[in-house]
């Protein structure tokens, strides 16, 4: 594992990015603003210095816009003055999907806690030590829009991006993602060693590659925990419904299971931890 000089846990945020030249600034202005005023070091279970060091690497998927030099010319992505390493690392790729990126993130990352986090930040920085604290007792913490109280943060959006959820979730929790209430929250948490071997495994490049992980972390076993979080529709979204791309996600969803039939953990399948009580210390 990856810590600092004192031995404390060390935090990597992956943020990926596609043509978001209008929304990068203002978003990374708010995660930067959130770290540097302590975030990570906030409660919810853990003590103030327990996670000291972090950094955030924005992984671009071949942007045809401004997105690589705005964050490149960012000051967090300049040494500091005393040689320390850039808070902010860019990675580059060819277009590939949001799968795909996400993947390099994760396993390009260096700190022993992993998150990974949408570009437009629906779900605000200072829930990130909710994910935190759960994986001080779970492999993986998968955020969820699902409310303590059983409301859903996603009935903001519109009434056809709802329909077609509920329709997606149906399909998945019957084939691959069992009874997990909210598989594509774009925030989820990992250990280290989870997060390499499950994405070290993924054969999914687009939007169904977070079904894949949830598929895989059960079947290897690895220990979870689902986390409500604040979450906002963020308007100007880049998903466009058509047929083909609904046909594509039916065709990755049915062979998941089969791409991953060999795939198994000498335990049985594994089922969720409660997360840890937010005002406990």
């Amino acid at each position: 594992m990856t810590t600092d000089d004192r031995g404390t846990p060390r935090l990597t945020i992956v943020v990926p990015a596609y043509n978001e030249a209008e929304r990068i600034g203002p978003a990374l202005d708010e995660l930067f603003g959130w770290l540097r005023r302590g975030g990570p070091a906030r409660s919810s279970g853990r003590s103030s210095d327990e996670i000291s060091e972090w950094d955030v690497l924005v992984v671009d998927d071949g942007s045809e816009d401004d997105t690589v030099d705005i964050v490149e010319a960012r000051p967090e992505a300049q040494p500091g003055l005393d040689g320390a390493a850039p808070r902010l690392r860019l990675l580059r790729r060819r277009h590939a999907g949001k799968g795909a990126t996400v993947t390099a993130g994760v396993l390009a990352a260096e700190g022993d806690m992993v998150i990974f986090t949408d570009a437009d930040m629906a779900t605000p920085p200072d829930q990130i030590p909710l994910l935190t604290a759960a994986l001080a007792t779970a492999d993986v913490a998968l955020g969820s829009r699902i409310q303590p109280d059983g409301s859903d943060r996603r009935a903001s959006q519109p009434t056809y991006r709802r329909v077609l959820g509920k329709m997606y979730r149906a399909i998945a929790g019957a084939w691959v993602t069992g009874d997990v209430p909210d598989t594509q929250c774009g925030f989820k948490g990992f250990r280290r060693a989870a997060a390499q071997d499950i994405f070290g495994r993924l054969k999914t490049d687009g939007i169904v590659f977070d079904a894949e992980i949830i598929y895989l972390m059960r079947r290897l076993a690895w220990s979870y925990t689902i986390v409500p979080v604040m979450w906002d529709d963020i308007h100007g979204s880049r998903m466009r419904v058509r047929l083909r791309l609904g046909l594509s996600v039916l065709w990755d969803l049915f062979r998941i299971p089969l791409i991953h039939r060999a795939t198994r953990a000498d335990v049985p399948l594994a089922e969720p931890t409660a997360p840890p009580d937010p005002g406990s210390s």
